[in-house]
């Protein structure tokens, strides 16, 4: 089983391409993890790869610093420089991301989401005083 979940803030924006022979979308982002129960703040950096319309979402909507939830899976890459050198990479292939935080690309990464009140008796809602004609 390869399953990995992990909750963290992008280092840069997403970088979208597109593949050259299907045009199919991927989004390229990294996040940073902060390792639990350390003393010093050190985290882990992580390079997440989104393919499809989940990717141009990411794209569209995400921004340096955002909180994100990934799910998916580890890929390990190895390749050759032109050198030869053996190179070795390991990523986090994406099937699902969630959006901790939202606001527009270009706007402060400040958290603030708006509550509405359920109290106010808006859209013909009130509130029961007695509830023991209620059912359940």
């Amino acid at each position: 089983m390869n399953n990995v979940v992990m909750i963290g803030r992008l280092t840069r924006d997403p970088e979208l391409r597109f593949t050259a022979g299907s045009g199919k979308a991927v989004a390229t982002f990294s996040i940073a993890v902060d390792r639990p129960f350390s003393k010093n703040k050190e985290a882990d950096f992580f390079r997440v790869v989104v393919w499809g319309k989940s990717g141009e979402n990411c794209a569209n909507y995400l921004a340096k610093g955002r909180l994100v939830a990934v799910q998916g899976r580890l890929q390990n890459n190895n390749y050759e420089t032109n050198t030869g050198e053996k190179r070795y990479s390991t990523e986090v292939i994406a099937d699902r991301v969630e959006f901790l935080e939202w606001g527009n690309k270009r706007e402060n990464n400040d958290f603030n989401p708006q509550v509405p009140d359920f109290n106010d008796g808006a859209d013909g809602f009130q509130a029961i005083e007695d509830d023991d004609d209620v059912p359940f």
